[in-house]
């Protein structure tokens, strides 16, 4: 893999991390802030679309939604599977992006074809190193996290043990557990049941159409047109050891945070929003995003 040029260190990379269903018709809020943080126009963007079997069909989407918000420079880099994730050169295309967008589909799928692959390491490297931008929607935006929410067979408001499974992520955001497409697709049961099952970690539901937009250990802000969820078990005290599989959970001292659109959370104040005591914890665990480097990997020489 070739080195990274033209760094820009007073730059902070973000993420964007979308519900699902985002608007790509109308304003494209979220599209068009995402190039803005990406750099502009001028932007070097690269649409990832290795969650989908369908990717021809998404990045014909997003290549008429980026053109009509002006972009000049976006391309499709189309994966399929981990021999050409490992491939220098599609890393290379990484490695010169300023924006890397993930779309929908399955973030299994996702992680199982790019996790510690050479694409990997360079969205990695270009976040740390560049300030580059990294948006997700939908299973791009589940994979995001450390902790990534995988299977599940809720179909309840109210959690049940068993329900809910996790599996590794990509990383970027190390305290939190990603879910979308959150209020349209009544999930917080199946949210809840995964902070029961791992308190430490802060349980993010996402609703469609709307963004969280987080700056490395600074703080967020809620885009589009919907809530951000933030679910806080640290201090709760549950039944989950006790009970048997399908029971239902006892929560209780869960903290429940709904932050609209149009919301500002920045710990370190200033011109943007103050933080409420009782929030603070919660955004310093959505804004430890990972600035650990990404092993280099390479792929095995062929006979």
């Amino acid at each position: 893999m070739s080195s990274i040029s033209d760094r820009q260190p007073g730059r902070s990379g973000h993420l964007v991390i979308i519900g699902g269903a985002e608007d790509r018709e109308g304003a494209k809020v979220i599209l068009s802030r995402f190039i803005e943080l990406a750099g502009g126009p001028s932007a070097k963007i690269v649409v990832l679309t290795a969650a989908s079997t369908a990717q021809k069909e998404l990045w014909e989407i997003y290549e008429r939604a980026f053109r009509d918000l002006g972009a000049r420079d976006y391309s499709h880099l189309k994966i399929s599977n981990r021999e050409q994730a490992s491939d220098p050169r599609h890393a290379d295309r990484i490695l010169n992006a300023d924006g890397v967008f993930m779309t929908g589909g399955d973030q299994k799928r996702l992680c199982a074809v790019i996790g510690g692959t050479l694409i990997d390491s360079a969205m990695h490297r270009i976040f740390r190193e560049r300030g580059a931008c990294i948006a997700g929607t939908s299973a791009g935006a589940s994979a995001m996290s450390e902790h990534m929410l995988a299977t599940s067979t809720a179909d309840d408001l109210l959690p049940e043990k068993g329900e809910t499974s996790v599996s590794a992520g990509l990383g970027f955001l190390q305290r939190a557990v990603i879910d979308q497409h959150f209020s349209q697709r009544r999930r917080l049961g199946r949210l809840l049941e995964i902070v029961a099952q791992n308190p430490y970690l802060l349980g993010v539901g996402i609703d469609e159409d709307t963004a969280l937009v987080v700056e490395n250990r600074a703080g967020f802000e809620v885009i589009g047109k919907g809530t951000v969820t933030l679910l806080d078990g640290r201090q709760m005290t549950s039944n989950f050891l006790e009970v048997e599989q399908s029971q239902r959970l006892e929560l209780i001292n869960v903290k429940l945070h709904l932050l609209p659109a149009g919301g500002r959370y920045f710990l370190h104040g200033g011109a943007r929003s103050q933080v409420p005591a009782a929030l603070q914890e919660a955004i310093a665990a959505v804004t430890s995003v990972s600035t650990v480097a990404a092993p280099e990997y390479s792929a095995p020489e062929k006979a």
